[in-house]
């Protein structure tokens, strides 16, 4: 599926499914290269998310494609989870960042992109979804809770990254939140 770190966008295309019950207009995939620029603009329009380099997301992209999820519709990017597993506990799938283009919002994108992402093979055999998540981002925090509820799942929440101890006092706290144990194979859509 790769050649020299680049992502073969015609192999990656044709595993894309769509959640045809829920969404049937929206597909999923595995994002390529050339989608870094749109991911990156994608982000900046949806604050409060932190917004990163272009290098990031190109690095996303390509060396973290596996991990990550973009939603399109009609040819436009409408969505966009990167994601990776964590060296320390493979176990777990961390979330690091959930977009969803405002002409998307209110129809379940989020959920329906967490789902997808559990669906790749580079994640299906997760057992526990982890991210982080500051206390006034309630959009995030309701997603997360919707796909735990959808799907029947333990949902936990502790401390993480403090603002003035690891935050320099610059950036809200984050949470810990972890959703499992999943089993892929039975995730409902």
């Amino acid at each position: 599926m790769k050649d020299n770190g680049n992502t073969d966008a015609s192999v990656v295309r044709r595993s894309a499914f769509a959640i045809a019950d829920r969404l049937p207009d929206f597909s999923f995939r595995n994002p390529v290269a050339e989608d870094a620029q749109a991911i990156h603009d994608l982000i900046a329009a949806c604050p409060p998310l932190d917004t990163n380099s272009l290098y990031c997301n190109l690095l996303q992209c390509t060396h973290f494609a596996e991990t990550c999820v973009l939603a399109e519709r009609d040819g436009e990017i409408s969505g966009w989870i990167s994601g990776y597993r964590l060296v320390h506990d493979p176990e777990a799938m961390f979330v690091w960042q959930v977009a969803v283009h405002e002409r998307a919002r209110g129809q379940g994108l989020g959920v329906a992109m967490l789902n997808a992402l559990f669906q790749f093979p580079a994640v299906f055999d997760a057992v526990r979804l982890v991210t982080t998540v500051t206390p006034s981002n309630r959009g995030s925090r309701k997603m997360f809770a919707n796909f735990a509820r959808q799907q029947g799942l333990d949902l936990e929440i502790r401390p993480c990254f403090d603002r003035e101890r690891h935050l320099g006092g610059a950036h809200e706290s984050e949470e810990l939140i972890s959703i499992g144990p999943l089993d892929t194979a039975s995730l409902t859509f």
